[in-house]
């Protein structure tokens, strides 16, 4: 009877000795078993290069613009336009533009072919760009003259009202005609830059 009480003492002493040594044995089984469990992680795949091609296109577009007040602020046509979703531009076959500024004056445009952003807000004109203000008075002066602006290229910001271009430009302002390289045209303040080579030809107002 003290040998059987002996042998179980021993025996629970090595049970207390290797517990440790086996709870460790289960959690590393348990630890290989989770691994072998869960998916492998997705490898990270390089982000796809987005090609410049459009990913619609449309004949007989149009599109217009309202400000606050429900009033046309611009409308933009063309034979047909092309969306590129990597720009989020629309180039536009036979671009035709009319644009109203704050006082309702109109100013028309076209062009073989033009840019803009969704929205209208932002016109690039290239190929026989031709933009066309027609002439108008403010409160308390006289009709001012109309003006012309062509070239290759001309950009517009219609939100701020404003004509660009870096290549050689053609003005007609009434009967005054310039040409330039390059033009800056602000019609908020009533500012317009010429630079490079500037030739110009003034007509005297005839007196009444």
């Amino acid at each position: 009877m003290g040998r059987a009480l002996a042998l179980v003492r021993e025996l629970g002493d090595r049970f207390l000795l290797y517990l440790p040594l086996a709870c460790m044995a289960v959690l590393a089984l348990g630890s290989y078993w989770v691994v072998r469990s869960v998916p492998a992680a997705a490898i990270p795949t390089a982000p796809r290069v987005q090609q410049h091609v459009p990913d619609y296109f449309m004949e007989g577009f149009a599109v217009k613009t309202f400000d606050a007040n429900g009033r046309l602020r611009s409308e933009v046509r063309g034979d047909k336009v092309r969306h590129y979703p990597d720009t989020q531009w629309l180039e536009i076959d036979g671009i035709r533009i009319r644009s109203f500024d704050a006082q309702g004056r109109l100013t028309t445009a076209s062009a073989d072919r033009g840019l803009t952003n969704e929205d209208g807000s932002e016109v690039q004109l290239m190929g026989h760009a031709l933009v066309v203000r027609e002439s108008a008075a403010k409160a308390g002066e006289k009709v001012g003259p109309g003006m012309q602006y062509r070239s290759e290229f001309l950009h517009a910001f219609l939100n701020t009202e404003r004509l660009k271009s870096h290549k050689p430009v053609e003005l007609q302002r009434g009967a005054d005609h310039f040409t330039a390289d390059a033009m800056d045209f602000d019609n908020v303040e009533q500012v317009l830059q010429l630079d490079g080579r500037v030739h110009g030809t003034l007509v005297p107002t005839p007196q009444r």
